[in-house]
């Protein structure tokens, strides 16, 4: 893949597109269910928690393949000129990815730790790690529970920065993302 600044595109590829748009679904579904699910039934709860984890399995799939595309396959915007804004946002991405990465064996360990089987669409994986105490299960959960808040507080950050490039610096960053949205289409969201 080039690397000339020069040549660079103006817009991600599809897959990385649609990469990213699964990985923020996941992402604010495992977190809205994580905080949600105590205020429903037990039946509702239960699916929502048996959803997690799946949905929790399935997006350390996505992450895997979205990191390999973006660093291996995948359309990469480079600044002509790196400002520390360009540099902060490109930080802001390696602790997300890093974040995320953390965030999967944390909560494969929160339901282990808890002396629990993990339930990824219906098949039970034992824990690998043996029996735990109660202490360490409730520090794991506490650990997967902060970095959840961290990775979602991050991500609004990520969203805003966009929506300032779109509506106050009038660039086209956003666009990169969402080729569709035009700047004609600006006034009327």
């Amino acid at each position: 893949m080039s690397t000339d600044i020069s040549a660079s595109p103006s817009q991600y590829d599809r897959n990385t597109i649609l990469l990213h748009g699964l990985t923020a679904a996941i992402v604010i579904y495992q977190f809205l269910s994580a905080e949600l699910w105590d205020y429903f039934s037990r039946l509702e709860k239960n699916f929502l928690i048996i959803s997690h984890m799946s949905l929790g399995f399935l997006l350390a799939v996505l992450l895997t393949i979205r990191i390999i595309w973006r660093y291996r396959f995948g359309i990469r915007i480079l600044a002509t000129a790196p400002s520390l804004f360009d540099q902060g946002a490109g930080a802001l991405h390696i602790l997300l990815y890093a974040l995320l990465v953390l965030q999967m064996p944390l909560g494969f360990c929160t339901r282990w730790t808890d002396n629990q089987p993990l339930n990824v669409f219906g098949l039970l994986i034992s824990s690998p790690i043996g029996v735990c105490t109660k202490s360490t299960g409730h520090l794991v959960d506490q650990i997967h529970d902060i970095n959840a808040w961290i990775i979602i507080g991050l991500v609004g950050i990520h969203a805003a920065a966009a929506l300032v490039h779109y509506y106050f610096w009038h660039d086209e960053v956003l666009q990169r993302m969402l080729p569709g949205l035009r700047k004609s289409q600006r006034a009327s969201l």
